[in-house]
């Protein structure tokens, strides 16, 4: 077996992924993607910490930004404050493609700010279901419809029903695959069968979103990942998604399994207060998160820097 050095290094070669003929560059969603979180200091957006961040991140091989997203504490952020969260981004990292999280639950809210963004310069938009409300499937494949009717860019749909309320069934997911601005999905469904069927199905593109699933929702024929955890170990995660893509099923368990308890851990208290503890500890922002969110503690972060810190020594 290889050394970690050597499963890290890149190729251009012999890393090629083949990309479905049939999905243009620009609807093209494969690879890591970031959903970042977003740095607080002393009540308000560090714009300075959120700077550096994205810098670092975009030197690192991922496929772009989710911004604003429930990793970003979107839900408490003002308009404003998520305007200037995204410009702070487009700024600094003007080359990584961005997906902008949108959600609600007043259809023509909604839409409108879809249409606002038409000027935005991003990769796509992030939906999930309406919160709270729980429709009927028919409303949910209304609600989608229409939404992906009003976005100027390519959408995700955003399956996650323990944050929404709504399961977005199999035979809904397949529906709204036909809609020519529907494109993907982060996948937090639980429900596996789900997964397959879609991956199947091929039409839409299926990102894991469960962290702990990235392994097997790729090695079954996902295109990628929108991961937490990807703010650090970012290059190993990227490179076990292009090995599995490549059917490399023994180099990218190699890389996965040590990752797995920094993941377990990542997810211990409700995130994104892991991931900012740890990346407090490292020394790149406040831990500061906005109510009702709570710390991390300081025993967890202990272990999440010392897991964290193994990884890199063995690279």
């Amino acid at each position: 077996m290889s050394s970690s050095p050597s499963l890290l290094s890149t190729d251009p070669a012999s890393d090629a992924v083949r990309t479905s003929p049939n999905v243009s560059p620009s609807r093209d969603f494969s690879g890591l993607w970031v959903p970042l979180v977003t740095p607080f200091r002393d009540g308000a957006v560090d714009h300075a910490a959120l700077s550096a961040l994205a810098l670092r991140l975009a030197a690192e091989p991922i496929a772009g930004f989710v911004v604003c997203g429930s990793t970003g504490e979107a839900a408490s952020l003002g308009d404003a404050e998520q305007q200037a969260v995204l410009a702070t981004i487009a700024g600094v990292a003007p080359g990584v493609r961005r997906v902008l999280g949108i959600s609600g639950y007043h259809l023509g809210d909604t839409a409108q700010r879809l249409r606002a963004l038409v000027d935005a310069e991003l990769a796509g938009v992030l939906l999930p279901a309406p919160l709270y409300i729980r429709p009927s499937q028919a409303g949910l494949l209304d609600w989608f419809q229409q939404l992906a009717d009003a976005s100027p860019v390519p959408v995700l749909v955003y399956d996650i029903p323990y944050r929404t309320g709504s399961t977005l069934a199999r035979d809904t997911l397949l529906a709204l695959a036909a809609h020519p601005r529907i494109v993907g999905i982060k996948d937090c469904g639980g429900d596996f069968g789900k997964t397959r069927a879609l991956i199947a199905d091929g039409r839409l593109q299926v990102l894991a979103g469960e962290d702990a699933q990235i392994f097997p929702t790729v090695a079954e024929g996902g295109c990628g990942a929108i991961a937490a955890c990807a703010h650090v170990q970012t290059a190993r995660l990227a490179r076990v998604i292009t090995l599995l893509r490549q059917g490399r099923l023994l180099e990218a368990r190699a890389l996965w399994q040590p990752l797995l308890p920094l993941i377990e851990g990542l997810f211990e208290a409700p995130n994104p207060a892991p991931i900012k503890a740890l990346l407090s500890g490292r020394g790149e922002m406040a831990g500061e998160l906005r109510a009702p969110m709570t710390d991390a503690g300081a025993a967890l972060t202990a272990r999440l820097l010392a897991l964290d810190a193994a990884l890199s020594s063995g690279d």
